[in-house]
């Protein structure tokens, strides 16, 4: 048998490999390299057991050879990946009414009942096919029910119970065979990411019975906690069981270690206990992996069933990997691949507890990962109200406004009826770590009632608390237990790891000095995109801007913007001073003044009293400024061309608050950022006047200072024509939400509708809003790559919309020559992990 490849003695040297007898067998046979006391097993490869579904019976008499004639035998799957699963393990086969008696003799009539009737059973319904519930009328245990058990088989099939072990033993191959192949099996593991022409192994393994006579059971035992990845011993054992009986919940099974709830496997089988735990450290050390141990104990002498990946939370991934490294068991970068940067999230932010009970109210798009806990609001007035009072809340909204940014930096978590994964929510709630779920139709959104209605009928008013999980946007009545961030040394060390390998620099979109710390906390590379707009709708400032909005002429313009003049500076010294001296790119004024105006009657009139304008001025005038379509209209440089003491208050800004910054300060050369352009006339009409400014200020105070001038490229003609547009620049920085917008000709904040039945049927294969689309919008990078850098070679090429901090876009931007990418503060560790796995992987020819 040693020689037939599909059916073989697990051996050191067998013929055995993951890929075609499963992960179970290949781990038994590193097990078996191990010197461990692994009972004799037999695999069968993925080939075999499709011959058995298809009737093909394979040697069988083989197979028993390996065995003592005496030897009772379990089968267990053996898929490529543990976690695809498979049909469950079925134990004590070769048990019949001649070994029942010879095992009553040896280690007792209940215990060698035990073993048959936990038999009979398993096979009456996996292999025969009958109804659980044909064993529901019996209570009795030991030789009483395993008469009833049998009595009952054969009354349902008409036929003894079989009472020879290959009859049995083909029986159970066959049933575990066709179960694989089942509709709703296949589309179970299809659901866990496994193909569809995934094959399935089974080990045949010698019975280690687990009862008996001394001190017999089963357990499993680990070294790591599963949520948090800290070392403790952790597990559980049960005396007279077999399997995984110990984890049953309604089992009085030991603790493993010494514990002051209860007995302990430490106390009962001290000897056990200790060689489980010396064979779990050699797993972990010679196979480089925290592994769960499934072991019995037979008369106090220890067996190894098997050995499975620890199941772990993301923090514990991360710690795990951390520590393998430290103890030299894998090297650094090999740590640094085994944390799923999409995972890291978790780590970021406060999770609802894995073990918590949720009472989900409906499940919508997880905008922003993260979960908090809160007061409903309906408003951002009542949510400033909420936070001076001490009071968490969620702020609840149709869809936010800009005006809305003031409210979500008081709340601690957001939902909205509307939007998708680029909506105003969604990106703010990003920048601010704040968890965010968008798309919540399923609700029924009662703003100016102050209501919220959950699909099953509960209805949520002002002051209800609800929890929002940001990660796998469930929005959830109460509050459940949380798990706190993991921002330890450990995820610092694995952050340094991923530094040392990476080769693409990560910048951070940061628009508020908050936001800036957050960025330096997270050592982002610099700031690559600062929308100043954000800036202008504080209270104090909007008013402002609306005077400015209403003046007349150019000059009544200018004078109004001189009062913005050192806000804006104070804005940017901080900015400046923050990020001690690493660039910050600053993206002129963009939106369309349109939002700066009231859009409600009672707003307008407020606007009126404030500027002593009749009512009807202020509706007039805001009525001429609505656009049809304001995210193609006046806004962006188009603004800067039209109305240009806008531009000309903030470039004066930036330069005033690099000399002042750098009086104190590392130097500072500010980046300044040119929205939407689409022409070369467009950035020589901008350049001019800024050089106009900065040479101003040079004058004025006396002193000299660089600065670059690049552009923000988000049309699809700004791709196309950068030979024209690069030899005016310094850099170049692709916005890929409004370039994702304008090339796919859909608007991101209602894309949230239909999205995902897009995706569902195919006609995308992601949200090309979340991850950017490699075909067309990153054909536009590619060729606005290569004609800028052909027309200007040192040009610096940029991502710094949204896709910025997803791993599979930076892919694309590496691939392209990028030479940095920017994201929101709280997706730059994980821009960084994936970076740094991007880079290893390339040396590795991955």
């Amino acid at each position: 048998m040693q020689n037939n490849p599909h059916t073989t003695l697990i051996t050191s040297d067998a013929p055995v490999t993951a890929h075609t007898h499963g992960g179970r067998a290949k781990c038994l046979q590193r097990l078996v390299r191990l010197d461990l006391p692994v009972p004799r097993t037999v695999a069968l490869s993925f080939d075999a057991v499709h011959q058995i579904a298809e009737g093909d019976v394979p040697n069988l008499d083989a197979i028993l050879e390996q065995f003592d004639s005496t030897t009772l035998l379990c089968v267990r799957p053996s898929s490529e990946d543990p976690d695809w699963g498979g049909p469950g393990a079925v134990l004590n086969i070769g048990m019949n009414d001649a070994r029942y008696v010879d095992l009553s003799d040896t280690m007792g009539a209940e215990a060698a009942a035990a073993l048959y009737l936990r038999f009979v059973q398993s096979y009456a319904i996996h292999v025969a096919r009958l109804d659980a519930d044909v064993f529901d009328d019996i209570d009795m245990d030991g030789s009483e029910g395993l008469r009833h058990s049998l009595r009952a088989y054969e009354d349902e099939t008409d036929e003894a119970f079989p009472q020879d072990r290959g009859e049995q033993l083909i029986g159970v191959l066959r049933s575990m065979a066709r179960a694989w192949d089942g509709t709703s099996a296949r589309l179970l593991r299809q659901a866990k990411g496994a193909p569809a022409d995934a094959g399935l192994g089974l080990v045949i393994q010698e019975m280690i019975p687990g009862v008996g006579q001394g001190e017999c059971g089963s357990g499993v035992l680990q070294l790591v906690d599963s949520t948090t990845g800290m070392p403790q011993i952790t597990g559980r054992y049960l005396s007279q069981s077999q399997g995984r009986d110990a984890l049953g919940k309604d089992v009085a099974a030991l603790f493993l270690e010494k514990d002051p709830r209860g007995p302990s496997l430490e106390e009962v089988a001290p000897k056990a206990f200790a060689d489980v735990k010396t064979h779990a450290v050699l797993m972990r050390e010679k196979l480089r992996e925290e592994m769960q141990v499934e072991f019995v104990i037979q008369n106090g002498k220890v067996h190894i069933l098997d050995g499975v990946r620890v199941q772990r939370s993301a923090r514990a991934a991360m710690r795990i990997a951390v520590r393998l490294a430290e103890d030299g068991i894998i090297p650094p970068q090999e740590a640094v691949m085994r944390v799923d940067p999409h995972a890291l999230n978790e780590l970021l932010h406060r999770q609802v507890h894995p073990d918590a009970r949720r009472d989900v109210l409906t499940t919508a798009i997880g905008a922003s990962p993260g979960a908090s806990t809160g007061k409903i609001v309906f408003t951002s007035a009542e949510a400033q109200a909420s936070a001076a009072r001490g009071e968490a809340c969620v702020l609840v909204r149709r869809e936010t406004s800009p005006e809305d940014v003031r409210g979500m930096h008081a709340a601690v978590a957001v939902l909205t009826e509307k939007g998708g994964m680029t909506s105003h929510a969604a990106v703010i709630g990003r920048g601010l770590g704040l968890p965010c779920i968008v798309g919540a139709s399923e609700m029924r959104f009662q703003t100016k009632d102050k209501m919220l209605t959950a699909p099953d009928g509960r209805v949520f008013k002002t002051g209800d608390i609800v929890t929002i999980d940001g990660s796998s946007g469930q929005v959830l009545a109460g509050q459940p237990a949380m798990l706190e961030a993991a921002l330890d040394d450990c995820f610092q060390t694995l952050m340094g790891w991923a530094d040392a390998e990476r080769d693409i620099d990560i910048r951070a979109n940061a628009d508020t000095p908050a936001d800036a710390q957050t960025a330096r906390n997270f050592q982002a590379q610099g700031i690559g995109l600062c929308r100043t707009e954000h800036m202008f709708f504080d209270p104090g400032r909007l008013i402002v801007m609306r005077e400015m909005i209403f003046a007349q002429t150019s000059a009544g313009r200018a004078a109004v913007l001189e009062r913005l003049l050192p806000m804006q500076r104070e804005d940017f010294v901080q900015l400046f001073r923050i990020m001690e001296g690493q660039p910050v790119c600053i993206r002129l004024f963009d939106p369309p003044l349109h939002e700066f105006l009231p859009t409600t009657r009672t707003g307008q009139r407020e606007l009126a009293e404030a500027l002593d304008l009749p009512v009807s001025d202020v509706e007039r005038r805001v009525e001429a400024m609505t656009e049809y379509n304001p995210m193609l209209g006046l806004r962006g440089v188009r603004l800067g061309v039209t109305v240009p003491e806008i531009y000309d208050m903030q470039a004066r800004a930036i330069f005033e608050a690099t000399l002042e910054a750098r009086k104190n300060g590392a130097p500072v050369v500010p980046e300044v950022m040119i929205p939407l352009v689409s022409a070369k006339r467009e950035v020589e009409l901008v350049k001019s006047r800024i050089d106009s400014v900065a040479a101003a200020v040079e004058s004025e105070r006396g002193q000299k200072f660089e600065y670059r001038l690049g552009v923000m490229v988000e049309t699809p003609r700004a791709c196309l024509r950068a030979e024209e547009i690069a030899p005016q620049t310094a850099f170049m920085s692709f916005g890929t939400n409004d370039l994702t917008q304008m090339t796919y000709g859909l608007s991101r904040d209602d894309a949230g509708r239909f999205m995902s039945a897009y995706v569902r049927q195919g006609v995308f294969g992601e949200d090309p809003f979340h991850v950017l689309d490699p075909d067309g919008v990153g054909e536009l990078l590619k060729l606005g790559a290569e004609r800028g850098r052909a027309a200007k070679p040192n040009v610096t090429l940029s991502v710094c919309g949204e896709h910025g901090g997803n791993p599979e876009s930076i892919a694309i931007c590496r691939d392209l020559g990028f030479d940095y990418v920017s994201c929101s503060p709280f997706r730059v560790p994980v821009a960084r992990l994936a970076a740094a796995q991007l880079a290893i992987s390339s040396r590795l020819g991955g």
